[in-house]
């Protein structure tokens, strides 16, 4: 009986390992497979972040500042990099977005290196009215960014009011952000979202 036992015993210590990975691995695996853009945003309804962007050299556009968010009108913001592959996918997407005329679309390029920034933009054109280099990343973690591309709608006082995460698609522009920024035009009432 004491050599069933003990294989019994070896037997559990062999499997309460194995019970315990699989368990974690199921944890992790519900965790990660969520959709990433459905990640609320604890600064919807919240003012942008203070902040100031000096241009990217060599680029021809202005830095820009959390103040110029503030002017009125609906702003776009995305956050990219020259080295974010998505970012190279969604940028044609961004270049018919700027043509339009009820939105200003800013950039924030995030922990790149200038010459990087200008050949990115060189190479596949500049849609931004404004792009702010954040070398640092200080303003990108400011405004709860996770990773790049980032896109937020700001509306015209400055608020925060939407935020899609990762690139963009023609289904997200013509649906939540398009929506979105027709929601952003209408202030919201004093108090908050």
């Amino acid at each position: 009986m004491s050599g069933e036992a003990n294989t019994s015993r070896r037997l559990w210590l062999v499997l309460i390992p194995i019970v315990v990975f699989a368990g974690l691995a199921a944890l992790f695996w519900k965790g990660l497979s969520g959709e990433p853009s459905k990640i609320p945003s604890a600064l919807i309804g919240k003012p942008v972040p203070e902040f100031t962007l000096q241009p990217v050299p060599g680029l021809p556009a202005p830095g820009f500042a959390s103040g110029d968010l503030a002017k009125g009108k609906v702003s776009v913001v995305n956050v990219w990099a020259s080295w974010c592959a998505p970012c190279r996918i969604e940028h044609p997407l961004l270049s018919e977005l700027a043509k339009r005329t009820d939105i200003t679309l800013l950039g924030i390029n995030y922990k790149d290196e200038p010459e990087n920034a200008v050949r990115f933009l060189s190479t596949l054109g500049q849609p931004f009215a404004a792009v702010g280099m954040d070398r640092s990343g200080r303003t990108a973690v400011d405004f709860g960014v996770y990773g790049v591309p980032e896109t937020f709608v700001v509306d015209g006082e400055g608020l925060i009011r939407y935020k899609h995460i990762g690139p963009l698609t023609p289904e997200a522009i013509m649906g939540s952000l398009s929506d979105e920024i027709e929601k952003a035009k209408t202030p919201l009432p004093k108090g908050g979202s």
